[in-house]
């Protein structure tokens, strides 16, 4: 190996994706270093972000929110040099990634933006799309790094809008699933067969590959975490603070965003955010649910879609391969759809109803049984 793949690199983060990404470094023949707020038992852990930056050049942030990223830049600030590259991968407000930006090159090094979509699968498969930003020069340095571990890497400009583009394509990924479990609860309401809606969604203009994935497993009260609750809310906090700040009316996100509130309140921020199907599925007995298990499961290969064969990394301008997303503070968003006093009553209407639908919930919550909850 020669350049880049010579010098030792660091990741900052072992979440969900900053595992998969390590080991698909290590698989490559990267040396990798590690470091995550709660010390883990794993190989090559060091005691602080300054001990990485002093013993790597390249160094990967997969923290999660902005305070996080904003602290975990100024712990690596002092230990920063010329020589150093910093990749940043949170999904975060443009401004803050701007200003971890800032940080880190005031002390000399480069810096590059690089969110991400694809979820647990795809990192642990090193087929990550990043969506990158920063210098030529700095682009240039982290492309081989970036490549460990992705299928695509695509240029969009200037610092701050990578994030802001992840941001709008999670917009459409939680609005989505939303909308599929919605449709789940008219589905079973009606006494529909479960089976029918997947064999009449496979052919259907709407479909996508993160239906594919995720409806399946919503009817089956599979939510083994990919990308959390408590991540894309987190995410579409933002949006709607972007949307404020531009003075965007953004009724379906605001609804995205309430569903997750109810989810976390009920304890269930690090369940997989299609976890809002619970709303909508909470009555199911066991032996519904098995029944809706098996029918699933004979025509789960009806539903796959198959890939379009994937893009050359460095082909930047080819088309974007559908995916499920992956990884501040709270905005406030409305319905509203005039201004006065009708903006503030439809407001107090939306409370009363959530506060009916949050009662609703717990009730259905008690009676759902353990096995149910596994």
């Amino acid at each position: 190996m020669s350049g880049p793949m010579r010098k030792n690199i660091g990741v900052i983060g072992l979440g969900i994706i900053g595992r998969g990404v390590t080991a698909n470094l290590r698989q490559k023949g990267f040396q990798v270093f590690v470091w995550n707020r709660t010390p883990r038992p794993v190989p090559n852990f060091v005691g602080s972000p300054a001990e990485l930056a002093e013993m790597c050049d390249y160094l990967q942030i997969f923290v999660s929110d902005d305070d996080a990223l904003v602290q975990t830049v100024q712990q690596l600030s002092g230990a920063l040099a010329p020589r150093h590259v910093v990749i940043a991968h949170s999904t975060v407000a443009p401004n803050s990634m701007r200003n971890a930006a800032k940080t880190v090159e005031r002390r000399g090094a480069r810096f590059v933006e690089a969110p991400f979509t694809g979820s647990k699968t795809a990192a642990e498969k090193g087929e990550l799309v990043y969506y990158v930003a920063g210098t030529d020069a700095a682009l240039k340095e982290a492309r081989p790094i970036l490549e460990a571990s992705s299928k695509e890497i695509i240029e969009i400009g200037e610092l701050g809008q990578a994030t802001a583009i992840k941001i709008a394509t999670n917009m459409i990924t939680a609005a989505s699933v939303q909308a599929a479990a919605e449709a789940l609860g008219i589905v079973r309401a009606l006494g529909l067969p479960l089976e029918k809606f997947l064999q009449a969604m496979r052919d259907n203009a709407s479909h996508s590959a993160t239906l594919a994935m995720k409806m399946p497993k919503m009817i089956n009260r599979d939510f083994e975490p990919h990308f959390s609750i408590k991540h894309m809310l987190k995410d579409m906090q933002i949006a709607n603070q972007l949307g404020l700040s531009h003075d965007l009316e953004l009724g379906v996100t605001a609804a995205v965003r309430d569903r997750l509130v109810e989810q976390v309140q009920q304890d269930h921020g690090e369940e997989d955010y299609s976890a809002v199907a619970r709303k909508y599925c909470g009555s199911t007995t066991p032996e519904e649910a098995e029944s809706e298990a098996q029918n699933v499961e004979a025509h789960a290969g009806e539903f796959v879609l198959i890939p379009k064969p994937a893009a050359s990394s460095a082909d930047l301008k080819g088309p974007k391969p559908q995916q499920e997303n992956d990884t501040a503070a709270i905005g406030e968003g409305t319905l509203a759809t005039s201004p006065g006093e009708k903006a503030e009553e439809e407001t107090q209407s939306r409370h009363r109803i959530l506060s009916r639908l949050l009662r609703r919930s717990r009730q259905l919550l008690k009676r759902t049984t353990p096995s149910e909850e596994a």
